[in-house]
């Protein structure tokens, strides 16, 4: 094979590429009117419990209800965010949702639901560390936002020492 066959053959595919990941992203939004899919509610409980663990309630139960109630407050933050923002947010978390996203974005294989936590702390580790802007950026957008819902919850409040607000 020539180069220029080779370079045609790379820049066709990455052309076919991109338009399929953007396809993906209309077609699968991770918000609909301003409300969390399923899947993104599976990306959030997944992110809940890799960045929060240490934190979490030890009791499995208890852990469960707590990542639940987090995604029912990040669900909350969605509906109140302007729209350019929620569009920006349903995109992203669209674009993660997908296996070529999750895969080019986070570096993650199995589907948010199915990984481990070490598999969902590694992922989001190769996103932090990152020399491109774009995945430091991801990934401290869901790192906000999972951490800001989690402790929105007053009962959150002990595990890191904060006694709540001062009285006037």
């Amino acid at each position: 094979m020539q180069r220029r066959s080779l370079l045609k053959l790379g820049l066709v595919s990455g052309v076919v590429l991109a338009v399929a990941g953007g396809a993906a992203v209309l077609l699968q939004p991770g918000l609909e009117q301003g409300r969390l899919t399923a899947p993104a509610r599976a990306l959030f409980a997944s992110l809940g419990r890799a960045v929060l663990q240490g934190t979490l309630p030890a009791d499995p139960q208890a852990a469960a209800l707590a990542v639940q109630g987090m995604v029912e407050r990040i669900d909350t933050l969605a509906q109140n965010l302007p729209p350019h923002v929620q569009a920006e947010l349903s995109q992203l978390v669209g674009l993660l949702c997908t296996a070529p996203g999750r895969l080019g974005l986070a570096g993650l294989t199995p589907a948010w639901q199915n990984a481990t936590e070490a598999q969902v702390q590694a992922a989001l580790d190769g996103m932090r560390y990152s020399s491109l802007a774009v995945r430091q950026q991801a990934y401290l957008a869901l790192h906000e936002i999972v951490g800001g819902a989690y402790f929105s919850d007053e009962s959150t409040w002990t595990v890191v020492g904060y006694p709540g607000p001062l009285a006037i």
